[in-house]
């Protein structure tokens, strides 16, 4: 099995800057492609920022320039720098990633979620 705890978010004032952090744990033989996703009330999950298999990064139109994803390997680690943060950043946000595992193949995992609230 893989474990994933994020951690980072909480109450940011509008210009504010947070770093969220997603930590892989488990059975892990390599991790392909990565993610950070975000959702509020009764609205779907929507991408914010990705790491595909190949190394490409793809940023939602409404983050770029702001947030950066990145990845530590040898920490199995994923982050999300956000920067100049706004209002409509407030959602809960997920990391996803896409594992081999030592014992059951490739699987999809879903961290926990954690919430930024964006306000004065």
């Amino acid at each position: 099995q893989v474990q994933l705890v994020e951690s980072g978010g909480g109450l940011v004032q509008p210009g504010g800057s947070l770093r969220l952090s997603c930590a892989a744990s488990g059975s892990i033989e390599s991790i392909s492609s990565v993610g950070w996703y975000r959702q509020v009330p009764e609205k779907e999950r929507e991408l914010v920022a990705a790491i595909a298999s190949d190394g490409d990064i793809n940023y939602a139109d409404s983050v770029k320039g702001r947030f950066t994803i990145s990845r530590d390997n040898a920490k199995n680690t994923v982050y999300l720098q956000m920067n100049s943060l706004k209002p409509e950043d407030t959602a809960v946000y997920y990391c996803r990633v896409v594992v081999l595992t030592t014992t059951h193949g490739t699987g999809d995992y879903w961290g926990q979620g954690t919430q930024v609230t964006v306000s004065s």
